[in-house]
């Protein structure tokens, strides 16, 4: 009896454990690694935004904006929002000198395929406020761009920082 007894806690134990597995197993679906298909997306995003921005294109610009992206540049509060951000690029885009070009050096996605980031180098020229001769700042940007409901990839942060040394700051 004992070893019947014994024998019937062992099999619904392995029945449990089994039936556990299962329900473990089809809880959670497998993710697909979309990573280089992502990674692919967003440079190819950034390739069609240096062609809108080179054309002065604002509305190919925000195209790649997120509705609630927010944009930190050097010496500026946070910028956010689609509308905010359309008003911060025109006195760019209307600047006679104004020029950026950027490169990206790396860039990786999330494996779940709903997040990705590109880092890089840039280089910006606008007219200098006092006499209107331009001036060319360098240095370095981080993008993060999440995926859309659409398929689409869209910038939510997007930060640059300058190479330039800060007046009165020890290099």
């Amino acid at each position: 009896m004992r070893t019947h007894r014994t024998m019937m806690r062992h099999s619904f134990l392995l029945l449990c454990s089994g039936l556990f597995a299962f329900l473990i197993a089809c809880g959670s679906p497998a993710v697909t690694d979309t990573r280089d298909a992502d990674i692919k997306a967003v440079k190819s995003v950034e390739d069609e935004e240096v062609k809108a921005v080179a054309a002065k294109d604002l509305d190919k610009i925000l195209i790649y904006d997120a509705d609630d992206e927010s944009k930190l540049l050097p010496n500026l509060p946070i910028i956010t929002g689609k509308d905010n951000i359309k008003a911060a690029w025109k006195p760019f885009l209307a600047d006679p000198n104004f020029a950026i070009t950027f490169q990206s050096t790396r860039a990786d996605a999330s494996k779940g395929g709903d997040f990705a980031y590109t880092i890089g180098t840039y280089s910006m020229t606008v007219s200098n406020p006092k006499d209107k001769k331009p001036i060319t700042d360098h240095g370095k940007y981080l993008t993060v761009f999440k995926k859309q409901p659409d398929g689409s990839w869209k910038m939510v942060a997007d930060m640059i920082n300058s190479d330039l040394p800060l007046p009165g700051v020890a290099q």
